[in-house]
């Protein structure tokens, strides 16, 4: 996984109407020994489940408002960036958004098919989709909306990363980047792999995004920028 941490196939009884994708081999990406990587590449994948599922993470993560953050969802394609366990897939799809759950992890994409067997996502879809570290493998102009949350400080070559992540939006869509703010907080990645606010809207810049908005105060321990 990223960070983290994103067709008519039928598994057992939940239908899933398929996202045109790159056509990929779905295989175990290599772990990434990056700085920013190795704190997640030592820890236990059963506890990084439990960190990224607990209960306790709506209270600060707040993820109602940050769907409500994003509009009306319904029949948009989304792109969720280092998905994971699916914490805010699952919950973009029973708002009726038909995610791409983006990830490098295959076991984090396998634990989300078995997740997703025994969740009714209403209108919406998830389709997992196993995708290298330097390539999010959207099809061009294909998604409304693309977040990343928590997963930001874990790319390199973020300019160009995120210059393939505009590549894939569609005219008037957004980009909207979640990560943890630069100061002490009670959960979080390492001080000094996290990125401000100021160098993210940089770096973006750089990948061809024009206008951004920047929300600090939504969060208790993120800030969220917003780009097109």
């Amino acid at each position: 996984m990223l960070y983290l941490l994103s067709f008519t196939i039928v598994t057992g009884c939940v239908s899933y109407k398929v996202i045109p994708t790159k056509n990929r081999t779905m295989q175990q990406n290599p772990p990434s020994n990056t700085p920013a990587n190795a704190h997640m590449n030592t820890t236990d994948f059963d506890r990084l489940v439990q960190r990224f599922d607990n209960p306790e993470r709506d209270l600060w993560q707040k993820p109602g408002q940050v769907i409500a953050l994003l509009g009306d969802l319904h029949g948009k394609a989304v792109a969720d960036i280092g998905s994971g366990t699916g914490y805010f897939s699952i919950r973009m799809a029973k708002s009726g958004a038909n995610v791409i759950a983006c990830d490098v992890d295959e076991r984090f994409l396998n634990y989300l098919k078995e997740r997703i067997k025994s969740t009714d996502l209403g209108e919406g879809t998830i389709h997992p989709q196993l995708v290298s570290f330097d390539d999010p493998m959207l099809d061009k102009g294909s998604i409304d909306i693309a977040i990343i949350v928590n997963t930001y400080h874990h790319i390199d070559n973020r300019p160009d990363y995120f210059a393939k992540v505009k590549a894939g939006l569609k005219d008037g869509g957004r980009l909207v980047v979640i990560d943890f703010k630069v100061e002490e907080t009670p959960m979080g990645p390492p001080l000094e792999i996290r990125v401000p606010p100021v160098q993210v809207k940089k770096e973006l810049q750089e990948a061809g995004f024009k206008t951004f908005e920047v929300n600090d105060s939504l969060l208790p321990y993120q800030y969220i920028v917003e780009a097109r």
